[in-house]
């Protein structure tokens, strides 16, 4: 109708899409003016949009939005893009929007708890790096040229020509033979992994900086590089103490030390344990004596070793405060495991050593099943029920009588040390004396009513 108007052809350029539509026009002279009159007054068209089949079907109606400017269903509860929806249908697009938006949400939160549990843990490992390595360094500045040389991880490796040569291991971690560039040998306590920042690490090596006795291991160097941890002392040819008391241990090659022997140890340990309690600037509680921290070297003098659970203190403080525990099942005194027997103090130190003097006396662990497999046999309890009665105390390989008196003067010493009230312990100071005095003036002590606790099936140690 219109494509002969020169009016309205550039507007036909630029539709889209043309829809004819027949109309009944006369054509007559005013043929213009009636085709405005028709557009002016309008007419009705009808068509059908590609997707009303599926509106239709939904019980809705096809037709136009205006504001939106596009095709819509118009259904009973309003306009949709496509159908109408009956109730079920909602509620289940309701349900799935619910449960696509929750799964959304709980993943998004997974992933913000990892990333920011990552960077903490990531954040306290490098707090702990660090507050280690300031440890170590605050350490060598406050003792200067007395520091213990430094060595790195890869000298270690050449001085134990690649950890070749094992010593011995322990819960803490290995140790290996090893040779100084002056041809010393050494060991070289290589420590496993520490979950912690490094302190009980700083504090053995801080700890035995402190002391210079001959019954007290040297220390003659360390290795701090990163996660790598080691400790180099000064080499003990026989080992440690246990290897050579136990009878379950021993060998033809490593018989039973004599007597003599046992009791010059027995006074070189109390004298290295007088000396970490009143010889140095700091008393030094060791918290961990045992056999196995005992070392001979090769006169069989003993060197107090393992100061990883040592305690620094005031010379004149007397009780110490502690978190936990601390020691090895079988050694730790009443008092460090329950606070109702008493404080903390040096005569924790000193409980422990009658424990491994009375060891040392029977040949095997103070707690023991007994020869009928029937009953645990407390070894301190035994002991002290022969001296009460009178009974022959069973001293196999007592010589003669000097030996004898030696063996009795440790007996009574050690049961002395293993009162379960720390006040009636004697400081180390006395317990050498009681050692290297006369036999008739050591009285019989209070029979122990308490022992301390069994050992574990592993003799795992209990560390704070």
């Amino acid at each position: 109708m219109l494509e002969d108007d020169p009016l309205l052809g550039s507007t036909l350029d630029k539709c889209g899409t043309r829809v004819l539509a027949p109309v009944d026009v006369y054509r007559g002279e005013n043929v213009g003016t009636e085709r405005m009159l028709l557009l002016e007054e309008g007419f009705v068209l009808n068509w059908t949009a590609s997707n009303c089949s599926t509106c239709q079907e939904s019980g809705g109606k096809c037709g136009f939005d205006a504001a939106a400017y596009n095709f819509n269903c118009f259904c009973p509860d309003g306009p949709h893009y496509k159908q109408c929806y009956s109730e079920k249908e909602k509620l289940g697009l309701k349900l799935g929007l619910g449960l696509g938006v929750g799964i959304g949400v709980l993943i998004i939160t997974i992933c913000c708890v990892i990333i920011r549990k990552y960077s903490s843990i990531h954040f306290l490992s490098c707090w702990r790096k660090t507050r280690g390595s300031q440890s170590i360094e605050a350490f060598l500045r406050n003792y200067g040229t007395l520091a213990p040389q430094r060595y790195s991880y890869s000298e270690l490796k050449k001085m134990t020509k690649n950890f070749k040569e094992k010593l011995g291991q322990g819960g803490y971690g290995s140790v290996f033979k090893g040779n100084l560039l002056d041809g010393r040998l050494v060991a070289v306590k290589v420590l496993k992994k520490s979950k912690g920042n490094g302190e009980e690490f700083v504090n053995e090596v801080s700890s035995i900086c402190r002391t210079s006795h001959v019954n007290i291991v040297t220390l003659l160097g360390f290795c701090f590089e990163g996660p790598k941890r080691a400790l180099i002392y000064e080499f003990m040819s026989n080992g440690s103490l246990d290897k050579h008391i136990y009878e379950e241990n021993l060998s033809k090659a490593d018989p039973k030390l004599g007597w003599e022997t046992l009791y010059q140890i027995a006074v070189g340990i109390a004298r290295g344990l007088e000396y970490l309690h009143r010889g140095c600037n700091t008393r030094i509680l060791h918290f961990d004596i045992k056999p196995h921290n005992i070392l001979l070297d090769e006169n069989l003098c003993p060197k107090i070793s393992d100061f990883g659970l040592a305690k620094i203190c005031p010379s004149k403080e007397s009780i110490v405060s502690m978190l936990g525990a601390r020691g090895t099942a079988g050694y730790i005194a009443p008092e460090v495991f329950c606070r109702n027997f008493g404080g903390v103090s040096h005569k924790s130190d000193v409980y422990s050593y009658g424990m491994l003097v009375l060891e040392m006396i029977g040949g095997r662990k103070n707690f023991r099943v007994g020869v009928d497999n029937t009953s645990e046999i407390y070894f301190p309890h035994w002991i002290y029920r022969r001296l009460e009665i009178g009974e022959e105390l069973e001293l196999r390989g007592a010589g003669n009588e000097v030996e004898e008196q030696n063996a009795r003067k440790m007996i009574l010493a050690s049961l002395w040390c293993i009162q379960t009230d720390p006040s009636n312990r004697p400081p180390m100071s006395r317990v050498v004396e009681m050692l290297q005095g006369s036999l008739e003036s050591l009285p019989i002590p209070p029979k122990p009513y308490l022992s301390s606790p069994p050992r574990s099936p592993h003799g795992s140690n209990s560390n704070s």
